[in-house]
């Protein structure tokens, strides 16, 4: 179905977001009745839906969807999520800044829960950009333009001081990991032939940028909010900044989710790049996708052996 070729775009986005809101409030009953299904479920009953309302909302407005538009586009997109979650998680099997309570006993059901759960993050970033990106104030957001010519060496530079030096200094150096991909990734987008959000930035197109930290922060308090009363979530093990907490995150810990989005976004577009170039080769998109699956497989075993600390009673 394309929902821009649909007799009422609008009516559909509607529906969607009504759908949405319903199971919302269920989820709610759900956690006031202490059902624990419901809580145990928690986070998939408030993101799936959240991205149902967020397609909606931008049917609604703009005639068109991700979901009945491209879909083939959407499910790639949610398996580029959990692979690109797991690249966090990796870090987060040494630095141990969150862990896992009260998870799914049955292997058989808690793998495809890690894998819906994940496949959530980048299209709920990508869609409520485009969201922010398309309300008035942002639709003529401009910059003044400005000269930098040895930008992409220095973000290489405190890229790989990023990424490195987390694992050397543990304690006081674990929030770089929120800014490595930035640096070290955003310089390398030319490179497969997409140009770098620092270079629009430079330009004076601030709006795509400003849009991903605004969506990242407040999917941040998404997140957060809806793990607070979950029986099965994560709970955060800092080494430094624990006061202030707003539900089970520190306060200080808000300022990672704007530049995490933006992260997502450029390693997104690596891998929306990298596929888009094996179009004419099947063998190397089978390739391409085995490798994902055996990274998948993987690293859910090393999150149950390293990072989940209880499961909940069968």
């Amino acid at each position: 179905m394309n929902a821009r070729n649909s007799r009422n775009p609008a009516s559909l986005g509607r529906a969607q977001m009504i759908t949405a809101l319903l199971i919302w409030l269920g989820a709610l009953a759900g956690v006031i009745l202490d059902m624990p299904p419901v809580r145990q479920w928690l986070y998939h009953l408030a993101w799936w839906p959240l991205l149902l309302f967020l397609d909606g909302l931008l049917l609604l407005k703009t005639g068109e969807s991700w979901l009945w538009g491209r879909p083939r586009e959407f499910v790639r997109a949610a398996a580029f999520s959990v692979t690109i979650w797991l690249f966090f998680e990796l870090f987060n099997l040494y630095l141990l800044n969150w862990r896992y309570v009260g998870l799914e006993p049955r292997l058989w059901r808690r793998w495809p829960g890690y894998v819906l759960a994940f496949a959530t993050v980048v299209p709920a970033i990508l869609l409520t950009a485009r969201v922010t990106a398309g309300w008035r104030g942002f639709q003529e957001l401009k910059g003044t333009p400005r000269t930098w010519p040895g930008w992409q060496p220095a973000f290489l530079i405190l890229g790989t001081v990023c990424l490195t030096l987390p694992f050397i200094l543990p304690t006081y150096a674990f929030p770089l990991l929120w800014l490595g991909v930035i640096f070290l990734g955003d310089p390398l987008l030319p490179l497969v032939g997409r140009p770098a959000y620092t270079a629009r930035w430079l330009a004076g197109d601030r709006r795509e940028v400003l849009a991903l930290l605004v969506a990242g922060l407040a999917l941040g308090f998404w997140w957060e909010m809806w793990n607070y009363p979950a029986t099965s979530r994560w709970i955060y093990t800092l080494p430094l900044f624990n006061f202030g907490r707003i539900f089970e995150m520190p306060v200080l810990g808000y300022l990672g989710f704007p530049p995490f989005a933006l992260e997502c976004a450029i390693l997104y577009t690596f891998l929306e790049e990298l596929h888009a170039r094996l179009g004419g080769t099947s063998r190397g998109r089978r390739l391409f996708w085995l490798a994902q699956g055996v990274w998948w497989l993987v690293m859910l075993a090393a999150i149950d052996a390293r990072t989940v600390l209880s499961f909940a009673s069968p």
